[in-house]
């Protein structure tokens, strides 16, 4: 949101930029925890058979967190699986925002790193590119609070 110390080439649009800042900050947060769900059901449930990588079931996701050096990986995956499956809806609408926000920036850190141990930056290449924004954007809301329009905010009369 612009303040008034901020100058703005065009005056006349800052009205529009703080009419539509809450607006725009609710429509991140709902793609950004909604993004993680189909994930979650194609490594928990095996969803979406034709796309990404090989892992559609939690026992494949344990087999490969072992593999990957994420031991124990019988722990992880199904941590993993509610943090995608639950905490990314819980996310998308803002409801105890910031604490669900902590494992869903921890598991995009690890997530991230991965993904650059193995396929460097570029996303074409499997890199970090595309994680490491996802990464930042669910940051965000860690340091933010879920916003103006969230469950939060809307029932409680704050952000947690």
């Amino acid at each position: 949101m612009h303040s008034a110390a901020t100058p703005l080439i065009i005056p006349d649009f800052g009205a529009v930029y703080q009419a539509l800042a809450p607006w725009t900050e609710a429509l991140l947060r709902i793609i950004v925890g909604l993004a993680l769900v189909p994930h979650g059901l194609r490594m928990t449930f095996g969803f979406f058979p034709d796309t990404g990588g090989p892992i559609r079931s939690l026992a494949m996701l344990a087999e490969a967190l072992d593999h990957w050096g994420y031991p124990p990986g019988k722990l992880w995956a199904p941590i993993i699986a509610v943090t995608q499956l639950v905490g990314g809806p819980m996310l998308a609408l803002g409801l105890f925002t910031r604490p669900v926000a902590v494992p869903i920036v921890i598991f995009l850190c690890f997530s991230t790193y991965e993904r650059a141990r193995v396929g460097g930056y570029f996303w074409n290449t499997q890199g970090l590119e595309y994680l490491l924004m996802w990464t930042v954007a669910a940051l965000y809301f860690l340091v933010n609070g879920g916003g103006l329009y969230s469950v939060d905010h809307i029932v409680l009369g704050r952000e947690l």
